[in-house]
Formats: structure tokens, C-alpha cells, sequence
């Protein structure tokens, strides 16, 4: 069983929040805001957050950029990750993603099932990794929010969590550009 142990360190990790969104505001922005208190409340450090509107390019952009910046280790955007003619979010992480994470998607839906049954099927829920830096896009519902939090990036994001963690791989993730 999984579990968080005191044999290894908590490592706090930057975290960069990126809100997809063509109509909110950081004083209207409650999913960007449920993430901040909550990774600040697990003893990360919010690295930098910001809106973006629903178009690839800016996404993309936006996570080119954070990319390169050797003060994020991990991106949690939120927005953009349903069905309907703007929600794109996932096409703009296929443009940068260099390693899918096909198991975030898998059980941030299952965690999401038992809240709201088939309904999470219109969740394109996703991650990887780029350029050495995580990368998670989750829908922008701060119900949502939190279940991505609270049942997978708490764990995964603590170096103490056991067996194993996304912390722990952190510098092995250039290996393939060295």
C-alpha cells in the first residue's frame, strides 16, 4: 500500500499555475486559487501563476516558456480540458509534451467517477513531461482542482510518498538530452 513515510525528506518543488481561460481573472480565478492554497498548504512554492485564453498558441507558448525556466519543475494548468470547439488545452501540451503520462489521465478520471459519475468521460485530463518539467492539465472546476490535488499531486509531488514518486525522478528526467 502507498503511503507517506518519514525514512525520506519532503522536497518542496516550484510549481508555475497556468489558468486557461478566455473570461477569468486572478480575483475571479477560483480553480487557479484552490491550487495555489494548496500547494503552498503542502510546502511547495508557487513559482508563478497566470491567465492565458483558450488559444494553442498561447498556451504553448506559455509552456515553451516555463519549460526553459530552470526555476519551474512542475506546470498544473487548469482549463480547457473538455469537449467543446475552445477547449483545446491538450492540443497545446501535444505540441511540447515530449513523454505522455497516460496514468494521471486514467486515474484522475477514476478518482473523478466516483464524484460524478459518466459525466467524466468529457475530461480530457492529461500530462507529461518536457525539457525536465511535469506538466498536468486538469479541468478548470475547483471540484476538479481538488480532486487532482488531493488524490494524486499531493502524493506524487511529496518525495516521502512510497513506492514511488514523480519527486524522486526529477533528476533523471534530461537524461535523453545529455
Amino acid at each position: 500500500m502507498a503511503k507517506i513515510t518519514g525514512e525520506r525528506e519532503f522536497v518542496p518543488v516550484n510549481i508555475a499555475v497556468l489558468t486557461v481561460s478566455d473570461s477569468r481573472t486572478l480575483e475571479t480565478d477560483g480553480s487557479g486559487q484552490t491550487l495555489v492554497k494548496r500547494l503552498e498548504g503542502a510546502g511547495h512554492k508557487l513559482a508563478v501563476r497566470e491567465i492565458v485564453a483558450d488559444e494553442v498558441d498561447l498556451i504553448a507558448g506559455k509552456l515553451r516558456q516555463w519549460i526553459a525556466d530552470p526555476e519551474i519543475d512542475v506546470v498544473i494548468a487548469t482549463g480547457g480540458t473538455g469537449v467543446t470547439g475552445r477547449d483545446i488545452t491538450p492540443e497545446a501540451f501535444a505540441e511540447v509534451v515530449e513523454k505522455d503520462i497516460p496514468g494521471f489521465g486514467e486515474v484522475f478520471r477514476m478518482l473523478s467517477y466516483e464524484k460524478i459519475a459518466t459525466s467524466t468521460i468529457q475530461s480530457r485530463a492529461t500530462a507529461g513531461v518536457a525539457g525536465g518539467t511535469y506538466l498536468f492539465a486538469i479541468p478548470g472546476s475547483t471540484g476538479a482542482c481538488k480532486d487532482a490535488w488531493d488524490g494524486i499531486l499531493v502524493h506524487q509531488l511529496d518525495a516521502r510518498h512510497k513506492p514511488c514518486n514523480f519527486v524522486e525522478l526529477m533528476p533523471r528526467l534530461k537524461e535523453h538530452l545529455v
